[in-house]
This record gives structure tokens, sequence and C-alpha cells, in this order.
């Protein structure tokens, strides 16, 4: 009639939810006190930030569609109860209320400080001078008949626009203003869509940075150079390198990374106006070539996130929020990593 056993005696001891449980443990003691400031005195009892977030990582890692069927695995799965941190007998969270909690809760400052904390625990893992640079659209929430005149048109549901200049700055969607029409590369079909970009370390493939912008044909540099400054704030005297591909070879985008002190190690585009802004000066070296060879590797994170990850098509609208699910996604990738890397033992 009774029962004794707790669900860490049903989790094998070399599950791999094991280690990185360990890692978000330690992360999430350190942002309890910016936990603590998220509650308010009076009103009803909310669902655990720390719960939201470890909910949140299972939904990523196990690419669960929605809450609802989040919820249902809460509510008979094992070992997604271990990980949160629920015992046998607890109730699960209405899918609404775990939805409103987190969307009140989570926001990209939290996001971004466990990211933070997450690399934390691989810097001495990490390469500090050598990184590659990209970007990956992001679809938006959105349909195609969403993107309507912002100052309004002809009546109808916008679903008859064949024949139609539409264009970013006359037309907008109606679900997600924030979202731009775009195409990633020519002849490809253009979507409503956000840019996901990503600053990675060449030693093992680990994201050291992450963020979204709205999707515009500059965006892809101006991110770069942000992540970029970010790093060179930290140690401003030491030299860098920067992988990225041929989008980057723009001669503004060449200086304004030679003046942070970092060696732009892009890919050549010989087919440009003007030719590459990258010359002999800098393919010579060795560590070009290096960098060259080390740059398809920011390809895994994009494709294990959009794949597995949740962020091919996000089910959120607004820049803000999509920028906090990616970045919280960038972190799901290092754990996924990190423990593989931790047992190598080898800087």
């Amino acid at each position: 009639m009774f029962s004794y056993v707790v669900p860490e005696q049903r989790v094998p001891a070399d599950h791999p939810l094991r280690k990185i449980r360990t890692l978000v443990d330690e992360v999430l003691g350190e942002m309890s006190p910016d936990f603590s400031r998220l509650y308010a005195d009076t009103g009803r009892p909310s669902i655990a930030p720390e719960r939201l977030l470890r909910a949140l990582l299972l939904q990523i890692f196990y690419s669960i569609r929605s809450e609802r069927l989040l919820m249902e695995q809460l509510d008979y799965n094992l070992l997604f109860r271990w990980f949160v941190g629920m015992n046998m007998d607890e109730r699960v969270w209405d899918a609404t209320v775990f939805t409103k909690n987190r969307d009140r809760l989570l926001n990209q400052e939290t996001a971004r400080g466990f990211f933070q904390r997450v690399v934390e625990r691989a810097k001495g893992y990490m390469s500090d001078e050598h990184f590659t640079v990209d970007g990956t659209l992001i679809e938006a929430w959105a349909s195609q008949k969403s993107f309507q005149p912002k100052q309004g048109g002809p009546e109808g549901d916008g679903g008859n626009f064949h024949g139609q200049q539409r264009r970013n700055d006359t037309h907008a969607s109606k679900t997600d203003p924030d979202s731009r029409l775009y195409r990633k590369s020519q002849g490809s079909e253009a979507r409503l869509a956000y840019l996901g970009h990503v600053l990675m370390e060449n030693r093992h493939g680990l994201i050291a940075d992450a963020m979204v912008t709205q999707a515009d044909g500059d965006a892809e540099r101006d991110a770069a150079l942000l992540m970029l400054h970010a790093q060179w704030k930290r140690r401003p005297q030491r030299r860098r390198t920067v992988a990225a591909d041929k989008a980057y070879d723009t001669r503004d985008f060449v200086q304004t990374v030679r003046a942070m002190q970092v060696t732009p190690h892009v890919s050549q585009n010989l087919k440009r106006s003007g030719g590459s802004a990258i010359d002999a000066r800098t393919t010579r070296h060795a560590g070009y070539q290096i960098s060259q060879r080390k740059r398809p590797l920011i390809e895994r994170p994009f494709g294990w996130m959009k794949s597995v990850g949740w962020i091919r098509k996000v089910k959120l609208r607004g820049v803000g929020k999509v920028d906090w699910l990616f970045v919280f996604a960038c972190s799901a990738f290092n754990l996924i990593r990190l423990p593989k890397i931790l047992a190598l033992g080898a800087v």
C-alpha cells in the first residue's frame, strides 16, 4: 500500500541528465538572490523560477512542442519530476498557469544571467582568443497574410498579394510587428523572420555570446561587432581572431574589427565589387587557414537548436521574447556539451 522509493533511486547513475542537473543546480544556486526579488509580498503563490527554468530546459532537450504536453510528461514521467525537483505526490501545474508565470518571471535579463553563469562553468575550457561568428534565420510566428500595409490598404484578409510590391518600410505584420520580411540567400523564399547571432569559441565549439535582432542586411555584421566589443571590454589588450563567412567581407566591418585588436579571418568574397577587404597580409598566415577549418563548427549549434531546441520557428512574438528564448537555447546547447568536455579534463 505504501512505497518509499523516491525518483532519485529511479534515475540511473550514468544517465546524461545527472551531470547536467549538477551544473544547473550550481547556476540556479548563484541566481537565487535574483529570484527572491521576483516575488511579491502579497498575492497567490507562483511557480518557483528555479522549477520554471528546469522545466523549460527539459522542453528544449526533448523537443516538447507545447506547454500542455510538457505538463503531461511531468505528470507521469519520473525522470522529468526528478529533474524539476518534484516529489511523487506533487500535483503538476496547469499549462496556462505555467505559461503566464514563465512570461512574467523569465525575461532577457534572466536568460542572459543564466547563460553567462553557464559560460563561467566552461571558462577554463574555452578559448578567449579565437572565435567564429555567424547568424541564422529564425522564422517568426506570423503568416504571410499578416504582412499588410502599415497605412491601411484594400479590404480582404491579405491572402491575395500576387503582383504587389511588399517591403518592410511600407508593410508590417499585424500579429508580430517586430518581424521582418527577409531572405537569407539569393533566390530563396522571403519569410517573416528574425536573425539569431552566435559568437563561438574555436577550441571546443562552445557558445561564448548570443543575441537576436530584427532581420535586415546589416544585422549580422552589427551584432558581430557588439559581441566582439563585449569580449574586448573584458581584456582590451588581448589580441583575438574572428572567423566569418563571405557576408562579413566588407571594408567597414574589417576596419572596425581591427580597431578592437581583433584580426578578421573572414572568407574572401572575390566577386564583390571592389574586391575583398582581406588581402595576403592576413591570408598568408597559418592561423587564417586554421580559423577557416574551425569555422564550420558554428553550424553545429544552429543545427541542434533548429532540429531539437525549438528555434527553427519560434512560438513567441516580439524581439525581446525571441531573444531570451534563443539565449536560453544556447545555454541548453552548452549544457549538453559541457559534461563531455569536463570529462576530458583537458584545457
